[in-house]
């Protein structure tokens, strides 16, 4: 089907679903493929649930005669041209967001940020990979004013690909370090890979927002035009920004060019390591329009959700949990700046970290090393990489042997950082801590 004719019944009916489960009157079915399931086996089940067209690529599913079949060579490609199809229709900018550690909190702050200026369309929760974002794209309307695009990635290209998708007019990668090594193979190829949309905004004349500290990200960024923000440094950046106080929340301070004044923050997010994604997100807001003021309402209302570096407090203990994601780079910073806190009673979960290839030993040891010298009161490890690692902790295959531990004797007034990867499921413990 040619993608005039395509766009034409999006236009129709501007709601799109891929799962048949959940179909809104009158949406659009992409029947796409998984490792486990195939959804065209689905697409008339999605029809009889009220969907209005289902779009396939195996006439075998198609019933004759029933034109709300619609046939074409490729589901997931049909909607991710769809989904470009559609960008291109709106002349407004658009954000791309990615980097190793903080992406999702970064794209969340910088739209808080823009909203108190304009109608912004954001990515929702993490749904930032080769259907979620397409998905995000399709929810454009002429009310928005602008559009701030998450993206992750695990494998060569993918950075690429979404940039092709996406067509953004500006970027920013938050950062560069260890994670999906065993798709990216090395750190140099995360920094290949991250760069996939510096190259793209190369040929689209783009512009990049750079953390300014990183040498990494300026050779990356060469050749664009870059807004920098970063720590004071003797040069002029957009915004310039420094931790004051982490206790456990992050207070920084922050202006605007060299001789701006002086905004002081306090957060709601914990840990130091939150300051450049604070500073990323004024950096935008200053690039469009957004006022001193405005920024640091922002800012300050600004709560992580979803696991993200979240201080719970429970009847027995105060938790930081930050058991959405993990890598080397974002575990190294999370137990440093809990090592940092004044709190007098400290214990640290941790979770296997994933997706390491044969850097997952060395990885995991690297850990354990640090873990040894921050001198914890208590240290669970969950997880068979770190169960191999030799440390002189207490060891756990995963969540349910901790949970057993927990109801057999629960500690008691202390601190408690909780991370590791999603799989490990170790948000799980916050209800029994």
């Amino acid at each position: 089907m040619e993608m005039e004719r395509l766009y034409e019944l999006y236009k129709q009916h501007p709601v799109v679903t891929t799962d048949s489960r959940e179909c809104p009157q009158g949406a659009l079915f992409f029947a796409l493929k998984g490792e486990n399931f195939n959804g065209n086996a689905f697409a008339a089940q999605a029809l009889a649930r009220g969907c209005a067209y289902a779009v396939v690529d195996e006439q075998q599913y198609v019933e004759p005669g029933d034109a709300r079949f619609v046939l074409v060579d490729d589901a997931l490609a049909a909607l991710q041209q769809l989904a470009h199809h559609h960008r291109e229709q709106f002349r407004i900018p658009v954000i791309q967001v990615t980097g190793t550690n903080g992406k999702t909190t970064t794209k969340e702050l910088i739209a808080a940020v823009l909203a108190k200026k304009h109608n912004v369309l954001c990515t929702q929760g993490n749904l930032n990979n080769h259907i979620g974002v397409p998905k995000t794209l399709l929810g454009l309307t002429g009310k928005h004013t602008i559009a701030v695009i998450e993206t992750g990635a695990n494998h060569p290209g993918e950075i690429g690909t979404l940039a092709r998708i996406v067509d953004p007019d500006f970027g920013l990668v938050t950062n560069v370090g260890m994670a999906h090594l065993e798709g990216f193979g090395s750190f140099e190829g995360v920094v290949r890979a991250k760069g996939e949309l510096f190259d793209y905004l190369r040929e689209k004349h783009g512009t990049a927002f750079v953390d300014f500290d990183s040498e990494v990200l300026r050779q990356m960024a060469h050749d664009l035009h870059q807004i920098h923000y970063g720590s004071p440094c003797g040069e002029v950046l957009s915004v310039e920004g420094e931790v004051v106080e982490c206790n456990p929340f992050l207070r920084f301070r922050w202006r605007a060019a060299a001789k701006g004044e002086w905004s002081e923050v306090q957060t709601r997010v914990v840990g130091a390591y939150n300051v450049k994604n604070m500073l990323a997100a004024a950096a935008v807001g200053r690039t469009f329009g957004v006022g001193v003021d405005d920024i640091n309402e922002a800012l300050v209302a600004y709560e992580p959700k979803n696991n993200r570096s979240q201080l719970l407090k429970t009847e027995d203990n105060t938790l930081l949990v930050d058991a959405y994601n993990a890598n080397p780079t974002s575990m190294r910073a999370a137990i440093e700046n809990f090592h940092q806190l004044p709190a007098a009673r400290k214990m640290v979960i941790l979770g296997d970290m994933g997706e390491l290839g044969d850097a997952s030993w060395k990885a995991h040891e690297a850990i354990v090393d640090l873990l040894v010298d921050s001198g914890f009161d208590h240290v669970w490890l969950v997880g068979p990489r770190f169960k191999i690692v030799r440390n002189p902790f207490r060891t756990f295959d995963n969540v349910e042997q901790v949970k057993d531990a927990l109801a057999i004797k629960k500690p008691k007034g202390y601190n408690i950082l909780i991370k590791g990867s999603h799989k490990m499921k170790l948000y799980e413990l916050p209800a029994y801590l």
